[in-house]
């Protein structure tokens, strides 16, 4: 585990934690500002994960002979290529759903005031 995944694994624990004490003392900067360390921690941890994956499929390609070396290579980067791409969509796919969400809330809100 790198630095990256360790601090979004702390982040979203201190995020869920921020959120359930701002639910609980209905203080929705709190609350929110605990869903964003989630959102902002997952993404970290994701990313950590994405270098562990390339620098062991690096580590792999380096240990390959000479003849497979270029193959192993184009590998890694098509495997790089893939995991920032899943980084990516995933990261979309959080905000659209914490923006559908928050609209959500919002919308009710307005509706019962």
């Amino acid at each position: 585990m790198n630095r990256d995944t360790a601090e979004g694994k702390f982040d979203q624990l201190k995020g869920k934690a921020k959120q359930s004490v701002g639910e609980a003392l209905g203080n929705d900067k709190l609350a929110n500002s605990g869903a964003a360390d989630q959102v902002k921690g997952a993404a970290k941890e994701v990313w950590g994960n994405a270098k562990d994956t390339l620098h062991a499929v690096t580590g792999e390609a380096h240990s390959c002979c000479s003849t497979q070396h270029s193959e192993a290579k184009q590998q890694a980067a098509d495997t790089a290529h893939d995991v920032r791409e899943k980084i990516t969509s995933t990261a979309q796919n959080v905000k659209d759903a914490v923006s559908a969400k928050a609209k959500a809330i919002q919308c009710e809100h307005t509706h019962t005031a």
